[in-house]
């Protein structure tokens, strides 16, 4: 089964390749291989699959298709220590030393490439009770940055929110919320976003905005 699932993820990042080669900075023959790519992405399976598509158990979101640049801004975050700072976000803290292992630019390049070429997963829902119409209203204050079709806007740093874990979100807009993330003084996008979650009263709101961010998908 290994041997199918390798195979099949080799075939997905094939068109991806010459994305990967021009992102090296100094390409070798081996440095710019799928074999490469593949290696660097092994150390990302234990928590987020094979396929890219999350583990909720240990609080590892799905990450298959993400935008390349948003993918290399979050592990250099986590490696320069102003993702997963505080003492709450265990799971922050497990991602630190996995980026960290990521020790030159072109390694997170290869890396960033190879997630933003695998197919999106579409992870099914986990939340119950949240109301889309309500949630629409919410996420009035999300479009500027996250766009009105919630698939990001890079000129504001903004990540794509449709096809991401539900669950997820929901942590992450508690964590914004309470400080734990946010609040480093190098996370200028995570200081930006803090006050939009604190718009939220409340965890059925944050439900109710993320169940309309589901609808965005359909």
């Amino acid at each position: 089964m290994m041997t199918v699932v390798r195979t099949t993820r080799v075939m997905a990042l094939s068109l991806a390749l010459p994305v990967l080669v021009l992102g090296c900075q100094d390409p070798s023959p081996d440095k710019g291989s799928l074999k490469y790519a593949t290696d660097l992405y092994d150390g990302c399976v234990q928590c987020h699959g094979e396929n890219g598509e999350g583990n909720q158990e240990v609080g590892a979101p799905a990450i298959a298709g993400l935008e390349r640049w948003y993918v290399k801004r979050q592990l250099r975050g986590f490696k320069n220590g102003y993702r997963g700072f505080h003492a709450e976000d265990l799971a922050g803290k497990r991602m630190e030393p996995m980026a960290r292992a990521l020790d030159t630019d072109e390694k997170v390049d290869v890396v960033a490439s190879y997630v933003a070429s695998l197919a999106p997963t579409d992870p099914a829902p986990t939340l119950e009770g949240g109301n889309p119409e309500t949630g629409k209203i919410y996420f009035a204050t999300c479009v500027q940055c996250h766009g009105a079709n919630g698939r990001g806007n890079l000129d504001e740093f903004g990540p794509p929110l449709v096809g991401a874990s539900d669950w997820y979100l929901l942590t992450q807009l508690q964590n914004f919320k309470a400080g734990i993330r946010g609040t480093h003084p190098d996370d200028v996008t995570g200081a930006k976003m803090r006050p939009f979650s604190m718009t939220l009263p409340t965890d059925q709101a944050m439900k109710d905005v993320i169940a309309y961010i589901g609808t965005l998908d359909e």
